[in-house]
């Protein structure tokens, strides 16, 4: 093949050009972000805790599993490897996931699951987020060993809204289980009757000194006199919302759920599965000759059993040389516990979940929907189903625990929602007749019906493009009242109300705040009250939305959004990846 030759005055200019288009690539790249790259393999690891080995499916064989670290505008690419016989599907649980629905993963709405053998590639944007979120399997009980956290920088060069912390630190609430947790919602959805729960929670995966035989299997966190430190808190139990305290220590949070929020002090935190909080914890200016616990146990609303247990870590002081000299052995140090508020201390979750507001900044405004094109109105809580023919059940009278959305416990379908919606195949897979009031009118705080009964079915409801909603969530007391910390696949929404009893569509409205509500992918419905989100349908896909109470999405507390393209090319879903798995 010939030669050419540029001219030089032609091959100068394209030097130039060439090096300024060079100079130019770290300023697109710093608007445009990176692609990062991680893999997953999904495998069966041996862990022990409490004195019990057993087999737990893992990430790369670490519990909890591998970080994710990214900068907002980041470009990130999963590729999962299924080893197990279990299907698996993971959630990267409160991304955006603007036009990548099919990344999505809950099983069965936006995805088939990955059987043994098979590998997906999970692609995604962070768009518009920073702070902490994290991932966890979307299929069965499955998430209580694959879970992991989900850490977004704030693009380059730009800072945090606060004094840069010395050190960030992830701690992720879980679950041990002696047993298997598949096996424990199989046999309470055989029987009808409450599952069996939890042996210790436990921080980064360990359970901490309160446990028998686990006093070795505590988290540390070792710290400076006088520095910041920015904690990140992922509640990722399945069954629990959790009070967390640091004894003799007060909080900042300063984020939540990957927003940034108003400054709030507090020394103790309430963290529902699914949420996730950002806090600066100044440490003591002088080394103080004590260690201190921290500790997180359940906040408790419903009458079912619960793990009535405590997990705790040691934050330890790094003694300066000076103080090691008064000081020979640090293990002589006196310990301070936390005290953390009773039980079932509604009042002090209400007061603050209430105080919480965003930033509503110039830079990092609160675009709360000031009218509403479509209002809906959601009762959440429990009921029952009958009891197979030829079966004893151990749920309420001889029947078995159900939960609904609205009366309707969401049947699952065996065909992805997400892939019938995109090829125009919905029928004989999901209706879109999901009902936009209860059909019952009743006194939903008080003394419940007589009849406790639900529907089934797999319904939703469909969303023009960009339709503002308004929904409000109440709770009931059918079955006893509970909390019920709903989670919504693909937005962030803002909360502009809460109350106790029953909302009053003439009074409550009149004291929404669409100021600086606090922005979240995650709300506690509040136990015997109401809560009311707002917020744009500017998704198109299919997105799913349940209880992040693990036993009540097996019960069926859980429903999905269809929102339909709008106009532009980046207002559409594009068609599926080729990896996509099948049913």
């Amino acid at each position: 093949m010939g030669s050419f030759v540029l001219p030089s005055s032609t091959l100068v200019g394209a030097l130039v050009v060439l090096l300024s288009n060079l100079w130019l690539l770290p300023i697109a790249a710093q608007h445009s972000g990176i692609t990062r790259h991680y893999k997953f393999e999904i495998k069966l690891q041996n862990v022990t805790r409490l004195c019990h080995t057993k087999s737990i499916v893992t990430v790369n064989g670490k519990f909890p599993g591998p970080r994710i670290v990214a900068r907002e505008g980041d470009r990130v690419l999963v590729k999962v490897v299924n080893h197990v016989q279990n299907n698996i599907t993971l959630h990267w649980h409160g991304i955006r996931q603007l036009q990548s629905g099919w990344a999505d993963g809950p099983a069965y709405i936006t995805q088939c699951p990955m059987q043994t053998g098979q590998s997906y590639v999970y692609n995604f944007t962070i768009t518009g987020q920073r702070g902490t979120l994290f991932w966890h399997a979307h299929i069965s009980w499955l998430r209580s060993t694959l879970y992991g956290p989900i850490v977004i920088l704030p693009k380059r060069n730009s800072s945090y809204p606060f004094a840069k912390p010395y050190k960030e630190v992830p701690i992720i609430f879980g679950e041990w289980w002696n047993a298997d947790p598949e096996a424990v919602i199989n046999q309470a959805l055989q029987t009808g009757g409450g599952p069996n729960v939890s042996d210790a929670y436990t921080i980064n995966g360990l359970p901490g000194p309160l446990y028998n035989c686990s006093a070795k299997d505590t988290f540390k966190l070792k710290v400076k006199p006088g520095k910041t430190y920015l904690l990140r808190l992922i509640n990722a139990a399945l069954n629990d919302e959790l009070f967390f305290n640091i004894a003799n220590h007060t909080f900042t949070v300063v984020d939540v759920d990957a927003v940034y929020v108003k400054p709030l002090d507090t020394d103790t935190l309430v963290i529902a599965p699914g949420q996730t909080t950002n806090v600066l914890l100044k440490t003591k200016p002088h080394f103080p000759n004590a260690t201190f616990l921290m500790a997180a146990r359940p906040y408790l609303t419903g009458l079912g059993t619960f793990d009535n247990s405590t997990t705790a870590g040691i934050l330890e002081y790094e003694p300066s040389d000076s103080s090691l000299s008064i000081n020979s052995s640090i293990k002589k140090l006196q310990l301070f516990k936390p005290v953390l508020p009773v039980l079932n201390d509604t009042s002090f979750v209400a007061n603050f979940t209430n105080r919480l507001r965003s930033l509503a900044t110039a830079e990092f405004p609160a675009n709360v929907p000031q009218t509403v094109d479509k209002q809906f109105f959601f009762t959440v809580g429990l009921g029952t189903s009958p009891c197979p023919q030829n079966q004893t059940c151990q749920g309420p009278n001889g029947t078995k625990f159900s939960a609904s959305v609205n009366n309707v416990s969401f049947a699952m379908p065996t065909t992805a929602l997400l892939q019938a919606h995109f090829l125009g195949q919905a029928n004989g897979v999901y209706t879109t007749d999901f009902p936009t009031n209860p059909p019952l009118h009743f006194n939903y705080t008080g003394t419940p019906p007589n009849n406790t009964l639900v529907t089934n079915g797999t319904k939703v409801v469909v969303l023009p493009f960009n339709t503002s909603v308004e929904l409000v969530m109440q709770d009931t007391s059918i079955l006893g009242a509970e909390s019920h910390p709903l989670h919504l696949h693909g937005f962030n929404f803002f909360v502009v109300g809460q109350g106790f009893g029953n909302f009053d569509p003439n009074k409550d409205p009149a004291n929404f705040n669409l100021v600086d509500p606090v922005e979240r992918n995650t709300v506690g419905v509040p136990s015997g009250g109401w809560v009311a989100i707002r917020f744009f349908a500017d998704n198109p896909g299919v997105w799913f939305m349940h209880c992040h109470l693990e036993v009540h999405t097996s019960w069926g507390l859980k429903m999905a959004w269809v929102v339909m393209d709008g106009k532009l090319p980046n207002q559409k879903l594009p068609p599926p990846p080729f990896d996509l798995p099948k049913c």
